[in-house]
């Protein structure tokens, strides 16, 4: 079976991320950027199942400007077999990025799509969902335990207040959730080896699809600054400042 994993060019986790001066977005310039992640997650389950017999090649595919080959050559160097970057300046909103993964997904034929379940930027949740629909393959989404048997999947998922397990038939689209797993690092010799797999660049027009954004961002700007706490002396001082000063009781 072949897999196809998405990874996500973001600022990476531990940056604080800032508003540009002219509230156009956010600063990108001279900014630490990884792997969604999420991805990350995704790419790790994949070369899981490969070690486990599931699989035998493991697809990373990226799609944004040029750098994001970068993150196809950390999926690399983690275990991924080769890459495609989809090479565009222009701004993916999910329902673009569902649209090119599926032209992508019907020129290799996978057998599982995975997904993370969000990109730590935009945090949409949608692009997996998304791809299931206009592939009109099962979807699981937020994996906490994937197995695969016999051409069906039994995916435990997380919900509000627990776990649910449901099966897909193969071929599906999945979403990876925190808890499915820890991701390896990339030892040196991976990495060097990964300088060599090979990385395919297509546009947009290659798969005929239209990107050009249906939403245009108007403002971006910080959250509010939060108040500092206030420490009280009683339980009807507590009481008091809730009903007179906050108005929530």
């Amino acid at each position: 079976m072949k897999i196809l994993v998405a990874v996500k060019r973001v600022i990476d986790y531990n940056v604080k991320v800032r508003v540009k001066a002219d509230q156009s977005g956010v600063e990108l310039a001279n900014v630490k950027m990884s792997m969604n992640p999420f991805d990350e997650i995704g790419v790790e389950e994949a070369l899981r199942l490969r070690e486990a017999g599931k699989a035998d090649e493991i697809i990373a595919l990226s799609l944004g400007v040029q750098q994001c080959q970068e993150t196809i050559r950390t999926a690399l160097a983690m275990g991924a077999d080769r890459g495609i970057l989809i090479r565009t300046d222009a701004e993916l909103e999910p329902l673009a990025v569902a649209k090119l993964m599926k032209a992508v997904v019907e020129r290799e034929q996978p057998g599982l799509v995975i997904t993370g379940k969000q990109s730590i930027d935009g945090d949409n949740t949608q692009t997996g969902q998304m791809l299931a629909a206009l592939l009109g393959w099962p979807q699981g989404t937020f994996a906490y335990r994937i197995e695969i048997d016999d051409g069906e999947m039994d995916l435990t998922r997380e919900i509000d207040g627990g776990l649910e397990t449901v099966r897909l038939k193969m071929p599906a689209v999945v979403t990876t959730d925190l808890r499915l797993n820890e991701p390896r690092f990339a030892s040196l010799p991976n990495i060097m080896r990964a300088k060599k797999k090979p990385v395919d660049t297509l546009t947009p027009e290659d798969l005929g699809i239209d990107v050009t954004p249906r939403v245009k961002t108007l403002k971006v700007t910080e959250p509010p600054k939060r108040d500092a706490g206030v420490r009280v002396g009683s339980v009807a001082e507590l009481i008091e400042k809730l009903k007179n000063e906050a108005k929530v009781i």
